[in-house]
């Protein structure tokens, strides 16, 4: 539980550092930012904040909530793997992906959350319910890896983190009522289903 808990807080700090940066200009984006994944060159354009009365639930707070340190330790381990020298191309364009992808998104999430007046991250989580966050051991494992066992690792952890977000997106579509969120979440689950085949694929050519 202690290193859950210390995992948790690394994530929620890299975060913070990645959403309240640009969440005063991109907090009222409607949707999510997985388009990338696709090859789409456009970007989400912010023409509304979100409004503290909006039509939400407690759903959609904890799936924002929780969803933002879930993407924000995907970002950190596509920077561990961006950063390593003699990983396979596929692998650090994949990473490359996620990271484009859900860093954004951070920002967004962060933004409904502030317009709702609510913090960015419940204290009662604790890690429960967050499927597939690696704990300190495992990113201590990713972090000191190389080359193509890095790519390895990285791939097997990712498609564990990716399921849990899967999962946790799920929830909101069957009981949250923002309708930017249950759409984020839609994209989610679109976009990560892909990228779990892509990577069982990869894997398999290792």
């Amino acid at each position: 539980m202690k290193t859950t808990i210390k995992t948790l807080s690394a994530a929620a700090a890299l975060a913070a550092s990645l959403g309240l940066a640009g969440c005063a200009a991109d907090s009222g984006t409607s949707g999510g930012m997985h388009s990338t994944h696709a090859g789409s060159s456009s970007s989400p354009t912010s023409s509304m904040m979100p409004d503290a009365n909006a039509d939400h639930n407690q759903a959609d707070t904890t799936f924002a909530q929780m969803m933002i340190p879930h993407h924000a330790q995907a970002v950190e381990m596509s920077g561990m793997v961006l950063a390593k020298p003699d990983v396979p191309a596929d692998v650090t364009a994949l990473a490359t992906r996620i990271k484009d992808a859900q860093a954004p998104e951070i920002e967004t999430m962060t933004g409904w959350l502030k317009g709702w007046n609510v913090p960015t991250m419940a204290s009662d989580h604790s890690g429960h319910g967050m499927s597939g966050m690696v704990d300190a051991e495992g990113l201590s494992k990713l972090k000191a890896a190389q080359g193509t066992e890095a790519a390895r690792l990285f791939m097997e952890q990712m498609t564990g983190h990716h399921e849990g977000a899967i999962e946790m997106a799920k929830d909101e579509i069957a009981g949250g009522k923002y309708p930017a969120a249950i759409q984020l979440a839609r994209e989610i689950i679109t976009a990560q289903e892909a990228e779990i085949a892509e990577m069982k694929k990869l894997l398999a050519a290792l």
